[in-house]
């Protein structure tokens, strides 16, 4: 099935997406067809690596595999949107960087192409992975936290949630989001444990009057700028 287009539908929500990767500095672009990749790189400012995104979607599994191999073979990573239903379909030898679920949450897209582009580059995420906010250290290389040199204990799912927030300071993430960052699309409990392990993790990382964590009450939290 190939994708139509003609859809303005479609092609303003591509469209809407790749504008808000690029205002959070990632140059991505949409590739519907095996070739199609190196047409569009000529297009984009060569000063950042690129990032592919595939709608499976629109295509078969034969398609797909095409798209994918034509941007791996050319450097370039992937992150596949899928529709919830077809998520067990997706072929786990696939050279792709991640997947999302479609209808694609924007928060979810940008923490995820984010990282598939530090990922894909591992001398630079040793280099740089260390996020330092204050007197708070995360080490995503030996897992550890500190606050003022004093390692703060946590779970590994107080660390991952810590983890994403602070990859994107000052970005609100709704409890959804969250809770498929963390926990992944299979987990079936309720957005109530994002709340529970939220508070967990302030009682152990908010020792002083500095607040890391902000609720943005209706929404969601977001990791303070400040």
């Amino acid at each position: 099935m190939s994708p139509n287009p003609d859809d303005p539908e479609a092609n303003a929500e591509q469209n809407e997406l790749i504008s808000l990767l690029s205002r959070q500095g990632v140059r991505a672009m949409f590739v519907t067809g095996a070739g199609e990749v190196e047409a569009q790189d000529e297009d984009v400012d060569s000063s950042a690596r690129a990032l592919a995104l595939i709608d499976s979607a629109y295509l078969t599994s034969a398609e797909l595999k095409k798209c994918v191999d034509d941007c791996a073979d050319k450097g370039v990573p992937v992150i596949v949107m899928t529709p919830r239903r077809r998520v067990a379909d997706l072929d786990e030898n696939l050279r792709i960087a991640d997947f999302i679920v479609s209808p694609v949450d924007p928060d979810e897209l940008v923490v995820r192409a984010q990282h598939a582009l530090r990922s894909d580059i591992p001398e630079q995420q040793d280099a740089e992975g260390v996020i330092r906010v204050g007197d708070l250290m995360i080490d995503p290389t030996s897992y550890e936290v500190t606050i003022a040199g004093t390692r703060i204990g946590l779970r590994f799912k107080e660390y991952e949630l810590l983890r994403v927030l602070a990859e994107s300071p000052g970005r609100v993430f709704n409890r959804e989001a969250l809770l498929s960052l963390v926990w992944g699309y299979d987990y079936f409990g309720g957005t109530r444990t994002v709340d529970v392990h939220i508070r967990r993790l302030r009682s152990k990382i908010e020792v002083s009057e500095r607040t890391f964590i902000e609720t943005i009450w209706n929404v969601g939290y977001r990791f303070s700028e400040i």
